[in-house]
């Protein structure tokens, strides 16, 4: 067999590969030899067939399974030979052969990038400091409060903030539209589940008031059939309540899962929870950091291949949160290209530092990892088997566990600053301001 090498533009390689008319001829007569042993030809017993009718009436098929087999075992011998490991599928295109018999063909593929790991050494975290305060702590407690309020009915006007139940049918052009209609709808007035311009048409009304109004559906609406289009809605209020928070007492406590120790027990439990987040925020900002250096340390070129795959799971990925199955829904390539980019860049780094740092999985913190993964669902032990018994779930449990052990061996490594800060400082870190409220 011979095999040449061509290195294309970026990681692109070329093989050409020859392989000698001789070892065709032995695969196929071998093949043609065991299938003589039990082919029913007519005018002869089974297995009875001369090997030259044999030839005549399965040669062709049996030529292209052993040219199919015979790529796949050469293209193995050649990338082990010349030390290639392919980063994706390669392009098989057949070659003219001046012998009949001769098998010729190129492959062309990517290959991973060849990099040596700049030292982390040089590189420089800042990593952020605080504690949970007892005015942290008081900020929390009000925040339950505010997500278990009580609701009391009010004779008033309805305003934001309110909870109102309301009955709505919209027609355009005086006919009715599919959503257009609804009954005992309740929502939170200035929560945003509604238009702004049907919210700004029921504000103000009271328990038993009806309003008529008109309304534009935005251009951009997501019904398309609606957008652009004027509705004429009916709506009659049928209840007003606004929130009162509740007291923190026995009750409110037992809410949130305390039955004993009252509200010192439940302010111990979130103290620990807003420790625990605060924990896993600091370590996701020097995470960050740790991924940033690495990447401005180490430009490479990543192969096209991987990054497509990963455009796909990542726009795969998007689509199952969305609640959609159907492939053709898939959002626009375009903005995850770069990400998609950063993160085959970031797992090829990644890789070579545990390669270097000889990391191994820490089999207590796949363990870890896997029980903070089935405590959410209801039967644990049953969601662990099943995620046991999924080969790729198990390897990505592995690889995300890799991951985290060699970012704490570059922390481990670099110089890293504590800068104190706040609780708030920390847990806000990256959010924008004008979401807020």
């Amino acid at each position: 067999m011979m095999v040449s090498v061509e290195t294309l533009p970026g990681l692109e390689r070329r093989l050409q590969v020859s392989v000698p008319a001789t070892r065709v001829r032995q695969q196929v007569d071998a093949r043609l030899l065991k299938v003589s042993r039990t082919v029913r030809i007519k005018g002869f017993r089974p297995g009875k067939a001369p090997i030259h009718v044999v030839r005549k009436h399965y040669g062709p098929q049996v030529r292209d399974e052993v040219v199919s087999d015979l790529i796949r075992e050469t293209l193995a011998e050649a990338l082990r030979q010349e030390k290639l490991q392919p980063a994706g599928g390669p392009r098989i295109e057949p070659q003219k052969s001046e012998q009949a018999d001769d098998l010729r063909y190129t492959a062309t593929f990517e290959v991973y990038p060849q990099f040596e790991l700049k030292s982390v050494d040089s590189i420089r975290l800042t990593r952020p400091t605080a504690s949970v305060t007892e005015g942290d702590l008081d900020v929390m407690i009000e925040s339950l409060r505010q997500q278990r309020p009580n609701w009391v009915e009010v004779e008033r006007g309805c305003r934001d903030g309110d909870r109102i139940t309301l009955d709505f049918e919209g027609k355009i052009g005086g006919e009715p539209f599919d959503g257009g209609k609804s009954e005992n709808l309740v929502i939170v007035l200035g929560a945003g589940r509604l238009l702004p311009d049907f919210e700004l048409g029921v504000r103000g009304a009271s328990a038993g008031e009806k309003r008529e109004f008109d309304l534009r559906f935005p251009d951009d609406y997501q019904v398309k059939a609606l957008a652009g289009k004027t509705a004429r809605f009916q709506a009659i209020m049928r209840k007003v309540e606004e929130s009162h928070l509740p007291e923190v007492d026995a009750a409110f406590c037992e809410a949130f899962g305390v039955s004993e120790g009252g509200i010192e027990a439940l302010r111990a439990e979130v103290r620990e929870n807003m420790e625990r987040e605060l924990a896993q925020a600091v370590q996701t900002r020097l995470k960050t950091q740790v991924m940033d250096q690495l990447l401005a340390a180490n430009p490479i070129a990543v192969p096209n291949a991987l990054v497509e795959a990963e455009i796909r799971d990542m726009q795969m990925e998007l689509l199952r949160r969305a609640g959609a199955r159907d492939a053709r829904q898939l959002p626009p390539r375009d903005s995850f290209v770069q990400p998609a980019r950063r993160r085959v860049a970031l797992g090829l780094i990644l890789n070579e530092v545990i390669r270097q740092a000889g990391i191994q999985p820490n089999a207590a913190q796949v363990q870890a990892r896997l029980d903070e993964i089935v405590s959410g669902f209801s039967d644990p032990d049953e969601a662990r088997r099943q995620y046991l018994q999924n080969e790729a779930a198990t390897r990505q449990l592995q690889m995300s566990v890799l991951e985290d052990q060699a970012v704490a061996w570059v922390i481990e490594k670099a110089k890293v600053t504590d800068q104190p800060g706040s609780f708030k400082d920390i847990m806000n870190f990256g959010v924008d301001p004008a979401s807020e409220g």
